[in-house]
């Protein structure tokens, strides 16, 4: 939580934003020191107003903010990092918009995560600056189920606690939390066989530097299954669909 004081000062992420009465904005952020925040930026939708160009959505910015009843209220915002390249290209804007849902769907307000802002902070620049997103995406994904108490697990059975041998006829189990051997997987109800290069390419996203990871090539089926296997995990984890899967489905197209 912020400090007693009535006036704080944070470095926050902008995941979203909402018109609210004339001219204000409400805004949900994830800030450096306290977590995820829902605050209002007032007057902001005037075109007198000096804030409007620092609270733009996916902006890093900081700002200093005042304690309210309903919501706390921004009273400065200056840019730290605009990610500008994020909101010209509409490809990019998209894959911004679903980073920003996963961080706020896997995130409770007032509860601090050091290490999953300056993961959303360095991913945005990733993002900016490629042109096949692919790998940035799924490192995130892999991280921010880390961080958020959801790892999976992908050197053991869940069921037997065995090593698992490299074999193209292992499970992974949505409910389970991670992969299954042979022998577990056949009988459980809904598991699903992992190709040997896909558990091999999510081993190396949950262990790996970015700067390792980057240099990975996966053939197209590789790809698919990597992608599929991970957002049937989060869907499920989640309990709910994300909007932005179906932006960027729509977008493929």
């Amino acid at each position: 939580m912020p400090t007693k004081d009535r006036l704080y000062r944070t470095d926050a992420i902008i995941l979203r934003r909402s018109d609210f009465g004339e001219a204000d904005r409400l805004l949900t952020v994830f800030s450096s020191e306290f977590g995820k925040l829902r605050l209002l930026a007032k007057g902001v939708r005037k075109t007198t107003s000096r804030k409007a160009g620092h609270v733009e959505l996916f902006m890093l910015s900081h700002m200093l903010v005042a304690k309210g009843r309903t919501w706390d209220i921004i009273s400065q915002a200056e840019i730290v990092e605009a990610y500008r390249d994020l909101r010209e290209d509409l490809d990019k804007t998209s894959h911004a918009y679903y980073l920003a849902e996963l961080v706020d769907r896997f995130t409770e307000e007032h509860d601090p995560n050091v290490p999953l802002f300056e993961l959303l902070a360095l991913t945005l620049v990733q993002l900016s600056h490629t042109d096949d997103p692919f790998l940035v995406l799924r490192y995130f994904e892999m991280h921010l189920l880390s961080l958020t108490g959801f790892q999976p697990q992908l050197r053991f059975c869940v069921a037997c606690q065995e090593a698992l041998e490299p074999v193209d006829n292992n499970y992974f189990h949505f409910a389970d939390g991670g992969t299954l051997c042979p022998t577990h997987g056949e009988v459980r109800a809904h598991a699903e066989v992992i190709p040997l290069a896909v558990l091999k390419v999510l081993r190396y996203l949950q262990t790996q530097p970015w700067e390792k990871v980057a240099g990975l090539q996966l053939t197209p089926a590789t790809r698919q299954q990597v992608e599929a296997l991970l957002l049937g995990y989060i869907t499920f984890v989640l309990e709910r669909q994300l909007k932005s899967v179906d932006f960027l489905r729509k977008l493929r197209r």
